[in-house]
């Protein structure tokens, strides 16, 4: 049997390795993996991105971190969101690569099926916003009809590109389920017009001519020129459907660059958006 001394010593061994083989850990082992030649290696002041991270699903926090950690953005707005993961992924950005991060939650729900914990103490599920600047007036709406599930947005104001901005977040009824949409888009569209500068990240549920998403199209432009209601181009997909539900419109901002980065750590891509003001 060990004594305390010993089990002290054990652990103190045990942290010192994590230490110092932690941030240099290549792909594949409990430190997460190393990122592509051709990532970004510090965040880009003006990069948004808005990802679905899939949840329950079973996939590695590392994984995740890694394919947020590739693109660097300055805020990154995250659905199907458990409080447990994000605090996962927010270590993993800071103790491997040197990426700090604020965070502010959007829970609409306590779920033990989803987020684990214990059944009578469950996680925290719904959006959460990433942002390397501080952020203030943090608010958050769980919709009145969810539809089959909770669901709602969140708001924050913070710094892209240098200019203070309203950003919102938001994960819509599924996708059969247009009336609640409807009804969704008509609470979130009123508090976006409030602001001259603002970007709504989120999972929509609905393709770019879908009749709910009318209300915004009216008061921002999404930031890939080619997806718009009557748009003749090829509107770049960001699920594995093959369908374009992920949105990061702007208001008060042009789109310098948008791209999609397929993962394999959810049902959805990760969507970028580099920003200039208006």
């Amino acid at each position: 049997m060990f004594g305390r001394g010993s089990r002290l010593l054990a652990g103190a061994v045990v942290v010192a390795f994590i230490v110092l083989v932690g941030p240099s850990t290549p792909s594949g082992g409990l430190f997460g993996r190393s990122l592509p030649a051709e990532a970004v290696r510090d965040v880009v002041p003006n990069r948004v991105m808005t990802w679905n991270i899939c949840n329950p699903c079973e996939v590695s926090n590392a994984d995740r971190a890694a394919d947020i950690a590739t693109y660097a953005p300055q805020v990154i707005g995250l659905q199907e969101a458990c409080v447990r993961d994000v605090e996962k992924i927010r270590d993993y950005l800071e103790g491997l690569y040197g990426l700090v991060y604020h965070v502010e939650y959007g829970t609409v729900l306590r779920s033990w099926g989803r987020c684990g914990g214990l059944p009578w103490k469950p996680g925290g599920y719904g959006q959460a916003i990433l942002s390397v600047a501080p952020m203030k007036d943090h608010v958050n709406v769980e919709y009145p009809d969810g539809g089959s599930e909770d669901r709602g947005y969140m708001a924050v104001t913070t710094e892209v590109g240098g200019q203070s901005v309203r950003v919102f977040n938001t994960h819509l009824a599924h996708r059969r389920q247009e009336e609640f949409r409807a009804e969704q888009i008509g609470v979130l569209a009123p508090e976006v017009r409030r602001y001259d500068r603002a970007i709504v990240l989120g999972d929509f549920n609905a393709v770019p001519d879908s009749p709910e998403l009318a209300k915004m199209w009216t008061l921002a432009e999404d930031a890939d020129p080619q997806c718009r209601p009557s748009a003749t181009g090829v509107c770049e997909t960001t699920t594995d459907w093959q369908l374009k539900f992920d949105y990061v419109f702007l208001r008060g901002f042009a789109a310098l660059e948008q791209h999609v980065h397929p993962s394999r750590y959810s049902d959805h891509d990760l969507v970028q958006a580099d920003l200039n003001p208006v």
